[in-house]
Parts: C-alpha cells; sequence; structure tokens
C-alpha cells in the first residue's frame, strides 16, 4: 500500500507533459522509488553515452598531472585498481549533460516533486565496467529530518538486468534511518519485498537518498553506466545545510546555463518552463570555469555498514 505522502510543493505551477502525474508522485513517496520507461530521447542519450565512453577511457590512462584526475574516482579492487566514478560532468568538454541538466525531461521531473524552488546539487556518472562487478553495500545516500523530499534521478545508459549487479531497493524504507548492518546480516542481498530494478538504456530510476539500495557482486556483467543528478528544495537547504545562500545561487547559475543550453540546442521543441521566483534565478556571470564546476564543500552524511556498525557515510551513493 502507497503511504500518504506528508510533502507538498512549494508553490502551485502549471502542469505540462512533462510532469510527472499525481498517481507517480503518490508511488515514489510511498516507496522511495519509481522507474520512467524511455524518458531521455534517443539522440541525446547516444551523445550521453558517447561523452561518457571519453571519461572513463581518459580516467582509465589519466597521468596524475591530469587537470580533471581529481574527479576520476577509483577503488583498488582484488585484480587491481579500476575506476568507477566521475564527478562535476559539466566542465568535461561534453555539452550533453547540460543540455540533460536542462531538459524538460530532466526537470519536469523534479519540479513535480519540489515546486519551482530547486537546486542542483550533485552530478556524476557511476559506472561498472565490463567484468567489474562489484558490490555497492547496502546504504542510504543522505540521512536527513525529512521535511522536504531528496531525491536522485538515474539515468541508465546501458541495460540492467536480473542477476547481473542491477539495483536493488527496499520499497518503504526511506521513512526513517535504517539499520543496513542488519540488512545485509539477516537477508542478504534478498530481504522481504526487496525490488531488483530492472532498466533499459533511456530509462531514469528516482530514488529517494533515504530508500536503502545496493547491488549485488557479479561476475562477468556487461558495461554498466549511470549518470545521477541529485535535486533538493531550495528552503531545505537554507534551512538544514550544509551548503550556505551564496553556493545556493551558484547552483542555480548552473541550472539556468542548462535550460538555455536545451533551448538553444532544440530551438523548435518545448523548453522547460522555469517557474522560479526572480530571487532564486541569479543571473550568470560569464566565467564557464566557475559556473560549470561548482564544488562541495560539504555533505550530509548518510549511512553504510562497516565492520558490523552502521557508521555515516563518508563516500556518496
Amino acid at each position: 500500500m502507497v503511504r500518504p505522502s506528508t510533502f507538498h510543493s512549494a508553490a502551485l505551477f502549471e502542469r505540462r507533459p512533462y510532469h510527472l502525474s499525481e498517481e507517480e508522485v503518490d508511488f515514489f513517496d510511498g516507496y522511495g522509488y519509481l522507474i520512467l520507461r524511455k524518458r531521455i530521447p534517443d539522440s541525446l542519450l547516444s551523445r550521453l553515452q558517447d561523452a561518457t565512453a571519453s571519461w572513463i577511457a581518459r580516467g582509465e590512462a589519466a597521468a596524475p598531472d591530469d587537470p580533471w584526475r581529481s574527479d576520476f574516482k577509483y577503488s583498488e579492487r582484488p585484480g587491481g585498481r579500476v575506476m568507477y566514478r566521475v564527478d562535476y560532468l559539466h566542465d568535461k568538454e561534453e555539452p550533453a549533460t547540460l543540455e540533460l541538466l536542462g531538459s524538460p525531461a530532466m526537470l519536469g521531473i523534479v519540479e513535480s516533486l519540489s515546486g519551482p524552488n530547486f537546486v542542483p546539487t550533485y552530478e556524476a556518472v557511476v559506472f561498472k565496467n565490463e567484468g567489474e562487478g562489484v558490490a555497492v553495500e547496502w546504504h542510504q545516500d543522505a540521512v536527513h529530518p525529512r521535511k522536504s523530499r531528496i531525491y536522485n534521478v538515474g539515468v541508465y545508459l546501458d541495460s540492467a538486468r536480473k542477476g547481473e549487479g542491477e539495483v536493488r531497493v527496499l520499497p518503504g524504507s526511506q521513512h526513517g534511518p535504517a539499520d543496513v548492518c542488519q540488512v545485509g546480516e539477516r537477508h542478504g542481498w534478498n530481504p522481504p519485498g526487496v525490488v531488483q530494478a530492472e532498466l533499459e538504456p533511456g530509462d531514469v530510476l528516482i530514488h529517494d537518498v533515504m530508500v536503502v539500495h545496493g547491488s549485488q557482486d557479479v561476475v562477468g556483467n556487461a558495461l554498466r553506466r549511470t549518470i545521477y543528478y541529485e535535486f533538493r528544495p531550495v528552503e531545505q537547504i537554507l534551512a538544514e545545510g550544509p551548503w550556505d545562500r551564496d553556493w545556493v545561487d551558484k547552483r542555480l547559475r548552473l541550472l539556468r546555463l542548462g535550460i538555455s543550453a536545451y533551448a538553444d540546442a532544440h530551438p523548435d521543441a518545448e523548453a522547460f518552463h522555469w517557474n522560479a521566483p526572480t530571487d532564486y534565478r541569479p543571473a550568470v556571470t560569464g566565467d564557464l570555469a566557475e559556473e560549470l564546476r561548482v564544488v562541495h564543500t560539504a555533505h550530509t552524511p548518510g549511512s553504510y555498514c562497516s565492520a558490523g556498525s552502521v557508521v555515516p557515510a563518508k563516500i556518496r551513493r
């Protein structure tokens, strides 16, 4: 049964075809996740696939002095060091990610869940290379007072099927802090009610940052890439942190650039109609090097399991 929502949009806005339905919003609030099929147009999807492929290739060959080196993330595995993530996507010479940010396909989701006053807070591509399906243990991305919706929009660039290290979600687990250690200890990867999320390229998986999720290790998996954008309401950030108004304004300038990028690339298509008040639509400065890469000086702790104890997460997702 879907749990009634305790959230409300910050303001009314005219509903358009790109918004979520009331039934979809209710499903998300009740279960902590929502799958949208074929949400991303094929032409944009193809350019996103090309962009991430080029970043992965560069990251795997990156020298210590590569200017993007700090945004490429690696992990030590039994077979050696492997790359698994790229942070801060919009300054990486591939305009498709900025276009995605400002697209109606993306922002229609966001306005439906947050109302007009929203902030893009994170952007990254997370991937499992072919044959490197290492587990991502049960966790919650970020734990917060739940006075507002905070969520990730995951755009799938490759297929994710059952038995191939797909994301597993515990529906309804987002309503409070969870003992993520206990989930694995008691049930492994098959707790009661678990959902194994099967998605195809162009599909979108939205998940609440407090829903418990993870992915099982697998041998011989295919490449799986997912672009994640996190969003939060302006009011939530200003009331709870961990960022200040100056940081919010920098992120809102990034959003303005994304909306313009989509409109410029698709002059004959319906663009996103930004309903935020003027105070939350700061003018861009023209310094793209600063505006396209707004770094995080703080994070909202999540939870993950370490040596049998639930501890604040220092590495997100």
